[in-house]
This record gives structure tokens, C-alpha cells and sequence, in this order.
């Protein structure tokens, strides 16, 4: 089902849901006991991928909290690789809901509701951004405690009145801060919920590592060596994502990575283009418009997050629109340039100090917000990203690689 069908579900039916379950609350909900101990959480996370990495701080956090706490995860079916690449919680304690029809919607909705009853939770923390299924779904869970981000009295953004550990979303805090405030909701008395919480900086790193077996990682070093020895040989090595994911309007120009890329290659740089399947022919147009032997295509290479991430152990330097790899990236040693236009780095930016955000600040930038459920009034001439010149890039780029540490030798 694509994103357009969901959020006109959402947009129509979630209130209408989320208003009948907020009369069934008032009047045969039953009240949460602050003194009872939390010992079982489930956190809702069923947006993108990346968002898990931002998420890592608010992991731990919980664990601070609540020592001891049986941590489970409910995600959509195709991000769950985050979740396991990450070792966030067991297999047993990951549940999945697959999103790809209507039916195989409903379907996985009252099957997993009815396992996390059983579960009997103490707390479920839904990390959505005014996503009205995930409301319902927190709610549904039977977890005593509910925390959940509202608007106050944002109008047009109804989602019930059911979350007894409510925060007020707040656009001008990194979204890493937010996750964590919800964690400290539970059981709070203060109003907001969030008012006690300890004043903190935004997280320098995201406290999260790849689980993968390195005995694989030769093997993969070797298929490298024999796939694109060009590539390998390079004295420096960059990788291209110019894919904008569910949200093209996120997409620095292709023009303008072709540009970058020829740039780069000319001064002795490798440069691999990575991406989804569907970004196969964008790939092409931009090494067909780069035409240097250096610019290479790695799109369906990686076929799976855990090659994208020992990739990125190879390779020096990650130029990326906003999205997951930039965040999965922060995970291994890559530098990374990251652009941003129509959402912000102050919410969404990369939690390692090897990132470096590039944005041009331009009148209308950001318009993709939680308030609008970044669907943006833009009509897909993205000057904020388009402003951005492939030779401001290029110098920022050349920068990034004078830093990098010296690869080990495995990654040689």
C-alpha cells in the first residue's frame, strides 16, 4: 500500500477511531498506579528506518529508568532489519506488521493485537509523530502506561485523548531529546510530563553498534576486490546516495551529483553510487553523465542493510540525501555529508561528529513537519536543495577526506 493510501486512511478514519476509543476510555478505562514498577515495554516505531538510530539514546535511557525492562519493538515488517542489525531486543520480542495491501493490513493488525494482549505491557511508548494507527495501536496493547506525543491544542491533528503519559511535541528540539522525554513521562506527575526531565544536550553519538559477523567480513573484502578493483584501488573512496526514498522532494538534483562525482574522479577518487532497486535507472543517468571510469554502480549490490553497512566499513566518505543510510551510517567510521532542505538537521540530523549537514536556509525551508505529515506545499522545484552547488560540495567534500583516519587493513 503506498504512503498517499495511508494517510488518507489515516487522515479520514484515524480520528473518527481514535474518538471512539477515547469515550471507551473515559468511561471503562482504568487508571495507571505510579508505585507499580515497569517491567515490560513496547516502543512503536513504524516510520523510516533511520528513525531507529535516532532512537538509540531513548534504548538506553529506558534501561537507565527502569532497570531490567523487557524492551519489545513493534515496527512494519520491511524495516525490521534495523531492529536486528542493531540487536535491540530478541527475535522473540520483535513483531511486525506488513503494510504491503489493505487486507494483509488488517490482517497483521488483529493478529499482532492479539499476541500483545497476551503480552500484558506496563508501558508502550509510541514514538509516531501524530500517526493515528499507532495511536490506536498503543492503546490496543493494554499497557497501563501510554506515552505518546500530542499537539496541545494544535487543531486539525486529533488523536484521541487516551495517552495518560502525554508530551507535547516540540518542533525545536532534536527529535533524539523527544524519544527520550517519552521514556521519562512514564509515571511523571508533573504537567507537561516531560517538565522534570534533566536539561541535556543533543547526543553526540546514538550508543547503538552493528551486530554482524566479522568472520564474514573477508569474504566480503575479497568480493569487492574482484567486483570493482577499481574501486578498491583508489587511493580515497566515496559513496553516492542520491535516492530520495518515499520522499523525492528530499533529492539533491542528479545533475548536480553527476557534477560532484566527475569532480571527485578527476582528482583520483572512487566514487560508488548505492541505492534502492528502483533507483537503478537514476544511477545510470548520473554515470552516464559523470562517463569516468572511477564512477561505479553499486546500486543492488548491497542486497541487504547488513552489506550497506560493511560498506560503508570500505569507504571513506558517504555524500547522502536525508534519509536511513545517512543515519545507519553514523554507525560505522564513514564521514558523512548529508543534505537537508525540506526537513532540518536541528530535528533530524545524524547523532556522530563525523556528519557535517549541508543546508541552504532558503525562506520556505523546512516544510516537512510532524504538523503536516510532511506532505509539503512545495510543487517539486526544490530550491533548497537545488542552491546547494556542486562545487560547494566538492570543497566540503575534499575536506571530509583530508580527516579520515588511515582504513585498517582488512578494509585496504
Amino acid at each position: 500500500m503506498n504512503i498517499h493510501t495511508q494517510r488518507r486512511i489515516d487522515a479520514w478514519v484515524g480520528p473518527l477511531l481514535c474518538g471512539l476509543v477515547s469515550l471507551w476510555d473515559r468511561f471503562f478505562g482504568r487508571a495507571a498506579d505510579p508505585s507499580q514498577p515497569v517491567h515490560k515495554v513496547l516502543v512503536i516505531m513504524l516510520s523510516e528506518m533511520g528513525s531507529m538510530v535516532l532512537a538509540g539514546p531513548m534504548f538506553t535511557h529506558i534501561q537507565q529508568r527502569h532497570p531490567g525492562a523487557q524492551i519489545h519493538i513493534l515496527q512494519l515488517k520491511r524495516n525490521q532489519s534495523v531492529a536486528r542489525l542493531l540487536g535491540l531486543a530478541p527475535e522473540s520480542q520483535l513483531h511486525g506488521i506488513d503494510d504491503s495491501g489493505l487486507f494483509s493490513l488488517l490482517r497483521d493488525l488483529v493478529r499482532v493485537l492479539w499476541r500483545l494482549r497476551r503480552l500484558q505491557f506496563d508501558a508502550v511508548i509510541d514514538c509516531e509523530l501524530f500517526s493515528r494507527i499507532s495511536a490506536l495501536l498503543a492503546y490496543g496493547c493494554g499497557a497501563r502506561w501510554r506515552a505518546g506525543f500530542t499537539p496541545h491544542t494544535q487543531e486539525g491533528l486529533y488523536r484521541g485523548s487516551f495517552f495518560n503519559a502525554a508530551v507535547t511535541y516540540n518542533p525545536y528540539r532534536h527529535i533524539s531529546l523527544q524519544f527520550m522525554a517519552l521514556v521519562e513521562a512514564l509515571q511523571s506527575n508533573s504537567m507537561p510530563r516531560s517538565k522534570s526531565m534533566a536539561m541535556l544536550a543533543k547526543p553526540l553519538d546514538s550508543g547503538l553498534r552493528v551486530h554482524f559477523s566479522q568472520d564474514d567480513m573477508p569474504n566480503f573484502t575479497r568480493r569487492l576486490r574482484q567486483d570493482h578493483p577499481s574501486f578498491m584501488s583508489a587511493s580515497q573512496r566515496v559513496l553516492f546516495y542520491a535516492g530520495g526514498g518515499l520522499l523525492p522532494i528530499r533529492a539533491w538534483p542528479a545533475s548536480h551529483y553527476a557534477a560532484l562525482a566527475k569532480a571527485l574522479c578527476a582528482q583520483g577518487h572512487a566514487v560508488g553510487i548505492i541505492g534502492l532497486p528502483e533507483d537503478q535507472a537514476l544511477a545510470q543517468a548520473i554515470q552516464a553523465e559523470c562517463a569516468h571510469p572511477l564512477c561505479l554502480n553499486f546500486v543492488g549490490y548491497t542486497e541487504n542493510l547488513e552489506a550497506l553497512t560493511r560498506l560503508f566499513f570500505h569507504s571513506d566518505l558517504l555524500v547522502t540525501n536525508d534519509g536511513g543510510p545517512g543515519h545507519f551510517a553514523s554507525l560505522t567510521p564513514i564521514r558523512t555529508l548529508m543534505f537537508f532542505g525540506p526537513e532540518t538537521s536541528a530535528l533530524y540530523g545524524p547523532l556522530t561528529p563525523r556528519a557535517v549537514a549541508l543546508e541552504s536556509h532558503v525562506a520556505c525551508s523546512p516544510c516537512l513537519t510532524a504538523y503536516n505529515h510532511r506532505a509539503t506545499p512545495c510543487d517539486g522545484d526544490n530550491q533548497c536543495l537545488k542552491q546547494i552547488s556542486p562545487n560547494e560540495v566538492l570543497s566540503l567534500a575534499l575536506t571530509q577526506l583530508q580527516l579520515c583516519e588511515p582504513r585498517l587493513p582488512a578494509y585496504v
